[in-house]
């Protein structure tokens, strides 16, 4: 049963690097250049094309990616916890626990109520143009937590791989 464990936490290292080394691109790809770009638009286009993309991202593919990514963190991160004096382990519960924080609490605790209030925005409404200002500054500046967080997590399940092999 121990090997069996030990080979599904290798599968599920590789699996984590990857996702969280992908999430690092979208996040980066967000605030690298789409948030600049939306914010070189009229305030109302700026806010609509926003409001757009929130909406897009519940039915897309990015779902299913940040919460198996997340729950694969979190099954690593015991794992790790299991596994502990290991080579690797440590990296690997510091990876998890970083994506963890950095990532998922980041985006539900900060991205997701910005998100909500913007979606209670009208792009005609008088105050819109604070509301935006506001929004692309909070904003932007979790995302760049979550694409670090992410970063550093995939380097660390990376490092994982190497240093349990």
């Amino acid at each position: 049963m121990g090997a069996l464990v030990s080979q599904l936490g290798h599968v599920g290292l590789w699996g984590a690097a990857l996702g969280t080394g992908t999430m690092a691109g979208v996040y980066f790809t967000f605030s690298s250049f789409v948030m600049q770009s939306l914010d070189r638009l009229p305030n109302g286009q700026g806010i609509s094309a926003m409001q757009s993309i929130n909406l897009k991202i519940l039915s897309s593919p990015f779902m299913p990616l940040f919460f198996g990514t997340s729950l694969l963190s979190l099954a690593l991160g015991v794992w790790a916890v299991s596994r502990w004096g290991q080579p690797g382990a440590a990296s690997v519960l510091v990876g998890a626990v970083v994506y963890l924080l950095g990532m998922f609490v980041c985006t539900a605790a900060g991205n997701v109520p910005l998100n909500e209030m913007l979606d209670g925005v009208a792009p005609e409404q008088v105050d819109a143009a604070q509301h935006w200002g506001r929004y692309l500054t909070q904003w932007t500046r979790l995302n760049h937590l979550r694409t670090v967080a992410s970063a550093v997590a995939a380097g660390l399940f990376t490092y994982g791989i190497v240093a349990s092999s």
